[in-house]
């Protein structure tokens, strides 16, 4: 269902436990296939849906929080009104402004929850942050700082005498550190305006932020057995696998919170109620065991490596899923994809690079939900020449290992891409000759990638030289049985005992 400028939505925010409402007050594009609205933010909440009375009273929120100064949460959003709003009613614009700024979903509740929370903060140290000038300077740890500065490092923490010099900094949000001791969380703790913090340090095995104002922590957790989170903390983002035996508490157990992990779902304790999880970096994930983990997800994205995903129908038990969001993710048929009907809640599905007839199917069947509100985007469909050269790319795994730079992986994916091509311009009616040419020519430019590699790192070891050489025949061999069932003579033109010959010839690894 597409917005008409004048309409006040209605919705219940999870965080705040209350209704929320918003205003359209401009459509944008309203020709095109995706239209925007410009969402205003209102200034009201309630325990349940307004009444006419209600809407007529409406006014827009007025933001002072942190650096706004009475401004207006208002931005462009995707003109189809998201799932679990409720029209309750359509007044003239309440605002009549340009609008500069875009996001990529309705966020409703938003800056109103913000903005509670910037209220309960000590009006001292709110008058503090806001009288914080550009024009002053404040010396720390021998550095010069604007006395607005917002973000620190170890670059100044290391030089301090006591971590309370930090208050000479009214509006330090950010802190990132690889050398986190008791009292710098102890700090934390204390402040209310430190929203970011990067915890790269091993040397405090309990850590507890409860009374802190966190709303994203970016943890390297080797050494972390306990883990108390604050309310308000939006992202939790670990940077390796913790010990099994983490216990995290969260007082809503995860509920409002969005779990960041690399590789692999790490096992610990707790957040048994999660409801955002981002997985980055997957080679393989089993959405069973997703969905067993965290049952009540409200937010699902996956990045691939290129990534295999198994028993995706399990998707379909997470009842309260509201947006699903994948890149680079393959292994599961359209059949497995769960319907419209079986994910009532989905308000957003992003799919970006997956393969050609799943995206089809997902876009036929999803067609009626998308003209009812559902944000449906389906990009980067593959082909499977493209899964072959890229999913199914022997050298693969050569990406993460130790002694192999990221930028040598790539080089042999290419020398093995390249060889590929030449296979497919062959076919069984070439002359002899002609083939002969073309595989010997591919052959020597297969080595001379991986020569070229060897001479600048020498990082092929017995493993990886094996390993170029089974790709090599059993590519050969393939090209061998495909030309054979085409027919005639075909198998005649891959002489796979001197290409070998010709590769080990070659060869300086």
């Amino acid at each position: 269902m597409l917005a008409n400028v004048g309409d006040v939505y209605s919705v219940f925010s999870r965080e705040l436990q209350q209704y929320v409402a918003c205003q359209v007050t401009r459509i944008k594009d309203a020709s095109s296939s995706r239209p925007v609205a410009a969402v205003l933010e209102l200034d009201w909440t309630g325990d349940a849906l307004p009444d006419a009375a209600a809407v007529q009273a409406m006014r827009p929120l007025l933001c002072d929080y942190f650096f706004w100064n009475n401004r207006h949460d208002h931005c462009y959003a995707t003109a189809n009104v998201p799932p679990g709003y409720t029209l309750v009613g359509n007044v003239a614009p309440l605002v009549d402004v340009e609008v500069n700024s875009y996001r990529s979903a309705w966020y409703v509740g938003d800056s109103v929850l913000r903005q509670r929370n910037w209220e309960r903060i000590d009006p001292l140290r709110r008058q503090q942050f806001k009288a914080a000038s550009d024009k002053r300077e404040v010396t720390l740890g021998g550095q010069v700082f604007r006395q607005d500065a917002t973000k620190i490092n170890d670059s100044v923490l290391q030089a301090l005498g006591d971590v309370s010099e930090l208050e000479q900094l009214p509006c330090l949000m950010s802190i990132e550190t690889g050398n986190g001791t008791q009292a710098l969380m102890e700090f934390i703790q204390g402040n209310p305006f430190i929203n970011e913090l990067d915890w790269q340090s091993s040397t405090v095995h309990a850590l507890d932020f409860s009374g802190s104002g966190l709303e994203r922590l970016i943890l390297q957790p080797d050494g972390v057995t306990s883990l108390v989170l604050n309310e308000g903390l939006n992202l939790l983002a670990l940077d390796s696998a913790p010990s099994p035996a983490l216990r995290i508490e969260d007082g809503a157990d995860g509920r409002h919170l969005t779990l960041q992990c690399k590789h692999a779902l790490p096992p610990f304790h707790g957040l048994g109620q999660l409801g955002g999880l981002s997985l980055i970096g997957m080679k393989e994930v089993d959405l069973a065991q997703v969905a067993r983990r965290f049952p009540h997800l409200t937010s699902l994205r996956i990045w691939g490596k290129p990534g295999m995903a198994s028993q995706m129908a399990s998707l379909a038990q997470l009842a309260q899923l509201r947006t699903f969001t994948t890149y680079d993710l393959f292994g599961f048929t359209a059949e497995e994809f769960p319907s419209a009907a079986q994910l009532p809640q989905l308000s957003a599905l992003w799919l970006t690079s997956l393969p050609a007839d799943v995206a089809k199917a997902i876009k036929a069947g999803y067609k009626k939900a998308a003209a009812q509100g559902l944000d449906l985007s389906l990009t980067k469909a593959r082909k499977p020449e493209w899964l072959a050269e890229n999913l199914l790319n022997p050298f693969r795994d050569w990406d993460g290992r130790e002694q192999i730079p990221p930028a040598y992986a790539k080089k042999a994916a290419l020398a093995y891409k390249n060889m590929l091509a030449v296979t497919r311009s062959l076919d069984a009616a070439m002359e002899a000759t002609a083939a002969a040419a073309a595989l010997e020519a591919m052959v020597a430019a297969y080595v001379e990638a991986f020569n070229k590699i060897e001479r600048r790192a020498s990082i092929i070891e017995t493993v990886e030289r094996e390993e170029i050489y089974t790709v090599l025949a059993e590519l050969l061999a393939q090209l061998r049985q495909q030309l054979q069932q085409a027919g005639g003579q075909g198998a005649a033109l891959v002489d796979e005992a001197a290409l070998l010959e010709l590769f080990d010839r070659l060869r300086e690894f």
